[in-house]
């Protein structure tokens, strides 16, 4: 399954990953019964001197009883990953830097050009012999991971597994008898509950914040088998990997992300549901490796304007296939672009999410059958589901083209509601770097003040289908505007290509 997520929020403000980078938290919400203690398990207590440690009127006495129980199974992770080394020289009186050349005999992916850049990130004992829980990108490429207890003591550490697309991984150190807590997978927490935070900030060690969750059921673009929690306790570089807990010293999830302008933090963090984390590390422990189902779309939430465009019901919910891979489970099991998914082997898909992770759940060779709509009419497609590739691949997969340079010169063609378009010939293709097997009108020339001046269409920009109907030459695209002002439709759903990518944009019509 292939799915573009923007990451930019804002002007300013951005989702922060990566170990040395940013914090977040994966948080698993604990049940009220607290786990017998066995071995080195840290066993929540009900608090001092007979105090019932229970939620207060009002702000907790205090979070002390709480972190002296939890503290000892959090640790520091400072990792070294291989980085390209910098070259460059400063010449004296020059304001910038100059990058120096390379000799024709050196290696680029040679040691010798590279040098290993520290990390650090937080992580967990979940059990007694060593295993520790923590980000993927804490530890991903590392070449080195050293981890530090609380209690001063350092250990090399191996790495079990990890998994990219929940952004989970295992390590382990030798020895025994180490503090550790578990995940808390029978209770769910509300809105508004007490969490704590624990971990590395900046490299500080061991450190509490507190707060309460803020929201469920995130989606913030990150990973395909998460809903996020939405936690208020502050979380800042060095936090990944950490937990949250409960007010009784429970798991309830591994801090991931954050909301942030400037990379720190300002009270939205995000952190992997207990019940997700468990289920992915145990499989790590047990050596496999995860492996999810893949269509070979990009797709988008179904938005009110393109329901508009396309005369559905205002209630109609389902994810929008803008494209669709070439030679992938999707295009050979005869998925189009513009085929809008409503269901999964009968479960219903409310928008873009729901159907990634419904197709990211199933394993490599799964039969998935999906009911679209198709030209306003229900059809079922039957897909054999792939096996999705790292997200290193399906970025690249997502990648345009060079942006094309303008014409040199105006090309004759056909004017529609302010676009000027032609068939695409062999020069154009050339000019524009359109693919042999992309056929449609292209745009040459677009009126300034016409509502695609507006969206700002681009020559070279390729016109594939307009609502729903293929556009093979200009009249057709022609024709496809006309029945959509015939009936009525206040816009035109147009299925676009430019730099590499299927896009889908709703034109409105110029009122008569």
């Amino acid at each position: 399954m292939l799915k573009r997520k923007e990451f930019i929020l804002g002007a300013a403000v951005g989702l922060t990953f990566a170990a040395a980078a940013t914090a977040g938290g994966v948080i698993q919400w604990p049940s009220a019964d607290a786990a017998p203690a066995s071995a080195s398990r840290l066993a929540p207590s009900a608090g001092s001197a007979g105090l019932a440690f229970a939620p207060p009127q009002g702000a907790p006495l205090s979070f002390a009883d709480i972190f002296e129980q939890v503290a000892p199974a959090v640790v520091q992770i400072d990792v070294k990953t291989r980085v390209q080394r910098p070259r460059t020289i400063q010449i004296p009186g020059f304001p910038f830097p100059f990058t120096a050349p390379r000799q024709g005999d050196e290696d680029p992916k040679g040691e010798q050009d590279s040098q290993l850049a520290p990390g650090s990130g937080s992580g967990f004992f979940i059990s007694a012999d060593g295993t520790i829980v923590t980000n993927n990108h804490v530890v991903a490429n590392a070449e080195e991971i050293t981890v530090k207890t609380s209690d001063g003591r350092t250990f090399k550490a191996r790495l079990v597994g990890r998994d990219e697309g929940s952004d989970l991984a295992v390590i382990k150190v030798e020895g025994q008898s180490f503090p550790f807590v578990s995940f808390e997978e029978n209770s769910e927490p509300r809105v508004g509950d007490w969490v704590i935070a624990v971990g590395n900030p900046f490299g500080l060690g061991g450190t509490a914040t507190a707060g309460i969750v803020s929201a469920k059921s995130r989606d913030i673009g990150g990973g395909v088998a998460n809903e996020f929690l939405q936690i208020d306790a502050a979380i800042n570089r060095g936090n990944s990997g950490g937990p949250t807990f409960d007010i009784y010293g429970r798991v309830i999830g591994v801090n991931t992300a954050i909301y942030s302008p400037s990379g720190g933090s300002v009270g939205i963090g995000f952190a992997i549901p207990a019940k997700t984390a468990k289920e992915i590390t145990d499989r790590l422990m047990r050596g496999e490796k995860i492996e999810r189902g893949y269509l070979g779309v990009q797709i988008g939430d179904l938005m009110p304007d393109v329901k508009e465009a396309l005369g559905l019901d205002a209630n109609t919910k389902g994810a929008f296939v803008a494209q669709v891979t070439a030679g992938s489970p999707a295009a050979d099991a005869g998925l189009r672009e513009e085929d809008i998914v409503i269901s999964v082997n009968g479960e219903a898909v409310d928008g873009a999410t729901s159907l990634t992770r419904r197709v990211a759940a199933a394993k490599p060779g799964d039969r998935l059958r999906l009911e679209v709509l198709r030209e306003g009419r229900r059809q079922t497609v039957d897909v054999r589901a792939g096996r999705r590739p790292s997200e290193e691949e399906l970025n690249q997969q997502m990648e345009g083209g060079q942006t094309p340079e303008a014409p040199p010169s105006a090309v004759a063609g056909t004017e529609v509601e302010g676009i000027t378009v032609t068939s695409i010939t062999a020069a154009l293709r050339q000019r524009y770097d359109i693919p042999a097997d992309v056929n449609g009108v292209v745009v040459t020339a677009v009126e300034a003040g016409s509502e695609a001046g507006k969206l700002g269409m681009p020559p070279g920009l390729v016109i594939l289908r307009a609502n729903n109907r293929v556009v093979a030459d200009a009249n057709a695209f022609r024709a496809a505007v006309d029945a959509a002002r015939s009936a009525g439709r206040p816009s035109v759903l147009l299925m676009v290509r430019y730099q590499g990518v299927n896009r889908s944009v709703v034109l409105p019509l110029k009122k008569d």
